[in-house]
């Protein structure tokens, strides 16, 4: 059973909602915007797919007439699933400082630094979309989120006051808008350095009027039955979103990796998630040294260079003509649960321009004992639309949208016609 705790006032009951993405060009973190509060303030935020909720800094300027503590022991603590109850703030009261409140644990995970602080509710307002255009918009009078320190921001990109989680819990903000207004337990990422997210089912419609969820490739979630964030209670799963790479090829070819690094074992340790706050792909060091060699051995007509950080492996690329798909360079392939299933990376995901004659393998080695085996990163998952279906526990990916000559910028984000 889910409690419903984000009250949502309006006689007007969206089918989805949708949020605007940027690319911050120094961190390279993608961040989203929406109103929050009374009166309402646009708050920007840092995305973190497999972040466990919103969270916030309330220290500094959270000015609401309509803030409101969660008690410790209530639904949307149990919800939360709290074992912290704050009993005592030596401050006067204020959001984030109240005393018998129920508390969590908002972490940066971009800087894996995690704090305490409590649970609170407070109005929030973004667009409703048909899935084509931008709709009305409505309004949440009661959405849970954490309070954060002012300190959790440092690494942060500019201007930035939080994090929005959108991982597998339930009061992330996918769980908790899906709640409110009653539609599909579903969303969709798309990024690009003008992207979007959806809230709900399709269609998700980009111009000139391609709708991509009608043909999205399918591979079960897998939960990671230990949690993979910076600071979370004890016995709690992870949140992220883990998928079942079985192997990993190059041009077709089958890549030598030790597929036990593939599977999660007991301890939460190994297998792949997608992340939204690894700018790149991370992979654990002896897969990644087998792919870059399988690599370098398909592109060995190609003039090498010295090596640009965060890279190993870069070209001159004067050498590499340009496809549809981006650079012309042999694809990489992360097979799933069958030989015919398979998330096919292409030039413009596996290549980085670092200089105007420089193209890099855009992979990073993540060391020898990682949390996590292979992770995902956004460069990789730029202009590929990807659903979160959490009902059906799967996840949906169309493969590069260059393919069909659309982009993830290209959600019409003007017109409400």
């Amino acid at each position: 059973m889910i409690i419903s705790n984000s009250t949502a006032q309006t006689s007007f009951r969206p089918k989805a909602l949708v949020l605007p993405v940027s690319k911050d060009s120094s961190t390279l973190q993608y961040t989203t915007q929406f109103k929050q509060r009374t009166p309402l303030v646009p708050v920007k935020l840092t995305l973190d797919l497999g972040g466990q909720f919103l969270w916030v800094d309330c220290d500094k300027g959270y000015v609401s007439s309509t803030y409101r503590p969660v008690p410790c022991r209530s639904a949307v603590c149990n919800q939360a699933r709290s074992k912290s109850c704050i009993t005592q703030c030596f401050s006067p009261p204020r959001p984030g400082c109240n005393n018998n409140t129920c508390g969590h644990s908002p972490d940066n995970t971009v800087t894996n630094t995690g704090t305490g602080g409590e649970i609170g509710t407070d109005v929030v307002s973004l667009q409703s979309t048909d899935g084509k255009n931008p709709g009305r918009v409505v309004t949440i009078q009661k959405l849970p989120f954490t309070c954060g320190s002012t300190f959790l921001l440092e690494g942060l990109a500019n201007g930035v006051t939080g994090m929005a989680g959108l991982g597998r819990s339930k009061i992330s903000l996918p769980a908790q808008f899906s709640d409110a207004f009653s539609f599909h337990r579903k969303f969709a990422i798309c990024l690009s350095s003008n992207g979007v997210v959806f809230f709900g089912d399709g269609p998700y419609v980009f111009l000139p009027g391609i709708d991509v969820s009608k043909s999205l490739i399918y591979t079960p979630l897998i939960l990671n039955p230990v949690s993979t964030a910076g600071s979370f209670f004890q016995g709690d799963p992870s949140t992220d979103y883990f998928i079942g790479v079985k192997s990993i090829k190059v041009n077709e070819i089958t890549v030598k990796v030790n597929a036990t690094l593939l599977s999660i074992n007991e301890e939460g340790f190994g297998g792949t998630k997608i992340s939204t706050v690894k700018p790149y792909t991370v992979m654990e060091t002896s897969i990644y040294n087998a792919l870059t060699r399988a690599f370098i051995k398909a592109t060995a007509k190609i003039p090498r260079v010295s090596p640009v950080s965060p890279f190993t492996v870069c070209y001159n690329s004067t050498f590499i003509g340009s496809t549809r798909v981006g650079p012309a360079v042999p694809q990489i392939d992360l097979v799933l649960q069958s030989s015919s299933v398979f998330w096919r990376i292409f030039g413009a995901n596996s290549m980085v321009q670092v200089k105007s004659d420089v193209l890099c393998l855009g992979f990073v080695d993540g060391g020898v004992n990682p949390r996590t085996s292979i992770v995902i990163g956004g460069h990789q998952l730029e202009d590929n639309l990807v659903q979160i279906d959490l009902a059906a526990s799967k996840v949906g990916f169309s493969s590069s949208l260059l393919f069909r000559q659309t982009t993830c910028s290209n959600f019409n984000f003007t017109s409400n016609a």
